[in-house]
């Protein structure tokens, strides 16, 4: 019988029990609005690869030569990787090689791109377009 008693002494309490707001819930519909990612510039030029990665893409396509059935990502990695460790320094060099001229190449890149983007910044100080700012112009001129 206590059983009985505490089932329905247990359901008549959660009858009774005024609902919380969760955690972070809001009045539209209990969902905050997410700062989202800051938006990357598609301009901006890529890394430059390391010379494993420079490794990498040789050593897939001869790894797909010899192995053409084999489709699985983690198949390539684990055997690049074990090749990779096994290699001495003399035969990582020309990967390094490449690897430091695509860093420097990059570096040429991102001093210029950073030059655009300052020039680009002082030049302007409004977000507007070029039309709306024109568009503008051409009302107050008629106002007056």
């Amino acid at each position: 019988m206590r059983q009985g008693k505490a089932v329905s002494a247990a359901s008549s309490r959660d009858d009774t029990r005024v609902p919380r707001k969760r955690k972070g819930s809001d009045v539209d519909g209990g969902k905050k609005a997410k700062r989202g990612k800051a938006l990357k510039d598609p301009n901006k030029p890529k890394r430059p690869p390391s010379a494993f990665f420079v490794f990498l893409g040789e050593f897939r396509k001869e790894f797909q030569q010899q192995n053409p059935d084999n489709k699985k990502v983690a198949a390539v990695s684990t055997a690049c990787g074990d090749k990779w460790r096994s290699m001495s320094e003399s035969e990582k060099a020309p990967y390094v090689e490449m690897a430091a001229k695509r860093k420097e190449e990059y570096q040429k890149q991102i001093v210029a791109y950073n030059e655009k983007q300052s020039e680009g910044y002082s030049g302007e100080t409004s977000d507007k377009s070029k039309s709306e700012v024109d568009y503008e112009d051409g009302q107050e001129e008629d106002q007056e």
